[in-house]
C-alpha cells in the first residue's frame, strides 16, 4: 500500500499480484468478500487500475482535500484568511 499527499488530493495505491481487473459489483448479502470496490467508488472522487512491473495490477483511488484556509473578501475590498471548519 502507498499513501501519497499532495495540496489538494490524497491518493492510495494498493498493489495486486491478481491477473484480473477489479470490477464493481453488489455483493450478496452472505458474500464474505467484494464490498471493498463499492465503498471505494462511494467514497472515492475518482478511481482507477494501472499495470505495474511484474505480476498484477495497481489499484488506486483518489480524494479531493478541502483547502486549509479559506479566502473571502470583507466590505473594504481587504481580503481575510479564515480556517475552514
Amino acid at each position: 500500500m502507498r499513501l501519497a499527499v499532495s495540496v489538494d488530493k490524497l491518493r492510495l495505491e494498493v498493489h495486486d499480484a491478481g491477473e484480473g481487473k477489479p470490477q464493481l459489483r453488489e455483493p450478496a448479502e452472505d458474500d464474505d468478500h467484494g464490498p471493498g470496490l463499492l465503498l471505494v467508488a462511494a467514497l472515492a472522487d475518482d478511481w482507477g487500475t494501472a499495470p505495474r512491473d511484474g505480476a498484477g495490477k495497481l489499484v488506486w483511488a483518489e480524494f479531493k482535500l478541502a483547502a486549509a484556509r479559506q479566502e473571502r473578501e470583507t466590505p473594504g475590498g481587504a481580503a481575510l484568511h479564515t480556517p475552514s471548519s
